[in-house]
């Protein structure tokens, strides 16, 4: 009997189970030149402690040989794990990625895909939505409390080998080095001294100095003000991208919302990962995003030219609503860590049965829905929350807002924060959320 197979979408992870040697395996059916796959191991600040830990074709082996590079035949590429020899000192994460040595994007590779090989079976990545970046993030094995866990990336990035070895602490020589040297040659970099420890992660080039940190730290004094102050939990978004939104959208609303978010992400997700939906008529499972790279997310991401009239203009809460359970309690269930979504909208809701049933039928799950009105509209049955009957616990907090941009950031923090902390404590005592 074949072992089984666990299908990974972008952002959803899964654990490896106890296996003392995991094998990922790159491969891929046709590409415009060959790609150079790597593996960074990278510590708690997301950097490499030293150039030694970038492994790759002309550095097969890490120091201490936990991982091993080998090339499997023209279009594949396989990594040898020993998993339990990693040293969490200076390992939190290996991140599996490819370059493309010569023209093209990872738009014109075909049949991409990671498969990893565990003790429970394979789990299997698939890259389906094309991206015109020259280099990809496609899969981390990372440190979750309940052990080693594999999730899917698919983050691209521009401009090569450069950008993607530098946001992980590689220094590299020039703009392009496969541009600047023949293929099959190394890429061109500068050894550094592992660097001193450092409480504070150090932002990737380009991100404003500081940024998310700062406002971490002000996430930070609102769980202390809660009691919550070492609480984990996995946090999620939901922006409204209904016709009613475009102003918000274009002024940069979204984006800043989508900051502020991102970092009580950065501060309570263990991972550091934010799942980020947008929905109108229909919806959109976006790309996951941590607090480096989270620079023009929202107009990368949608709405683009390509991406316009795609979700229709309309509000259909239930239909975002139901890919969030699916993903949390089907694809990616975890009943020891509570998940938060924080849910933005602009109001004319009408779904009111449908939102109803759903808060209803899911309030027996360790999932919390905090939903944020912006602006004065019709919010329906989210005015009501309080009065709906037949959850096993309230599951949902409402609040609206004017103008989003003119609360401070303490405020906001505090808002969402609210009811979050007495659910946590009711959904423990009743079983729900174990541990």
């Amino acid at each position: 009997m074949a072992a089984p197979q666990t299908v990974l979408t972008t952002g959803a992870n899964a654990p490896i189970g106890q296996t003392a040697e995991l094998r990922v395996r790159i491969e891929w059916d046709g590409a415009p030149a060959d790609l150079d796959v790597s593996c960074f191991m990278v510590g708690e600040n997301g950097k490499v402690p030293s150039d030694d830990y970038f492994i790759f074709y002309n550095q097969d082996a890490s120091p201490g040989g936990q991982v091993r590079y080998e090339r499997t035949g023209p279009n594949g590429v396989a990594f040898t794990v020993r998993t339990n020899e990693l040293d969490p000192t200076r390992t939190a994460k290996c991140v599996f990625a490819a370059t493309l040595d010569g023209a093209g994007t990872f738009a014109d590779v075909k049949g991409c895909r990671i498969t990893a090989e565990t003790g429970a079976g394979e789990i299997l990545y698939e890259i389906k939505e094309a991206t015109r970046e020259r280099s990809l993030v496609f899969m981390e094995l990372y440190r979750h409390s309940s052990g080693l866990k594999l999730r899917a990336i698919g983050r691209g990035f521009n401009g090569g080998l450069k950008p993607l070895a530098e946001a992980h602490g590689v220094e590299v020589e020039d703009d392009d080095p496969q541009a600047a040297a023949p293929s099959g040659a190394p890429p061109a970099s500068v050894p550094a001294s592992p660097p001193a420890p450092s409480p504070t992660p150090q932002p990737e080039p380009g991100v404003p100095l500081g940024k998310i940190d700062l406002l971490k730290r002000k996430v930070g004094i609102s769980l202390e003000k809660k009691n919550i102050a070492h609480e984990k939990a996995r946090v999620a978004v939901v922006f409204d991208a209904s016709g009613s939104m475009t102003h918000l959208y274009k002024k940069g609303t979204v984006q800043s919302a989508f900051e502020r978010i991102l970092a009580v992400s950065a501060r309570m997700d263990d991972d550091g990962i934010m799942d980020v939906w947008f929905f109108a008529t229909k919806m959109m499972r976006a790309p996951s995003v941590t607090e480096h790279g989270y620079e023009n997310y929202v107009k990368n991401t949608y709405p683009k030219p390509s991406m316009k009239g795609k979700l229709g203009f309309g509000n259909n809460e239930p239909v975002v609503m139901e890919d969030i359970v699916k993903k949390y309690t089907r694809e990616d269930p975890d009943d020891t860590t509570p998940t938060y979504i924080i849910f933005f909208s602009d109001g004319g809701i009408y779904e009111t049965k449908k939102i109803s049933k759903l808060l209803i039928e899911h309030s027996d799950k360790p999932i919390f829905w905090q939903f944020v009105g912006l602006g004065s509209a019709n919010y329906g049955v989210l005015e009501q929350l309080d009065d709906l009957k037949g959850r096993t616990v309230d599951n949902a907090d409402f609040f609206a807002l004017d103008d989003l941009d003119s609360v401070s950031d303490e405020e906001l923090y505090d808002r969402l924060l609210n009811e979050f902390p007495g659910w946590l404590k009711e959904v423990r005592a009743r079983g729900i959320l174990k541990g």
